[in-house]
């Protein structure tokens, strides 16, 4: 019975309030004296991780993270002669962490539940 339960909070646990998806936000923006507000998508998430008792530098764990294909597009307003360009994510998904760019370490915080 608890390899059941066990099961089923992980598949939740993807699906849910944890899995790495696409989330709608809005980012205030100012640009010739106007204020307005751009729609966009982005990547947001939890993706499962084993956490180890022993930490080995020969050893060390695989990080997944909730990562993105993005694309850029451009708003142009009426009236102002600058654009504004933003970011766009089209897809998500957990991918390793990219060590060049992302910092891969362990999180040593709290981290509220949904």
């Amino acid at each position: 019975m608890q390899l059941v339960v066990m099961a089923a909070v992980l598949a939740l646990a993807e699906v849910g309030c944890f899995g790495c998806h696409l989330k709608n936000v809005s980012i205030p923006v100012e640009r010739c004296g106007q204020e307005m507000c751009i729609h966009t998508t982005i990547c947001e998430g939890l993706c499962y991780n084993e956490d180890v008792v022993f930490e080995s530098p020969e050893e060390v764990p695989e990080h997944r993270i909730c990562n993105g294909d993005w694309s850029y597009e451009v708003k142009h307003i009426e009236g102002c002669s600058e654009s504004i360009t933003y970011p766009v994510a089209t897809s998500c998904s957990c991918s390793k962490c990219n060590t060049k760019d992302t910092y891969c370490g362990r999180l040593y915080a709290h981290i509220p539940s949904c």
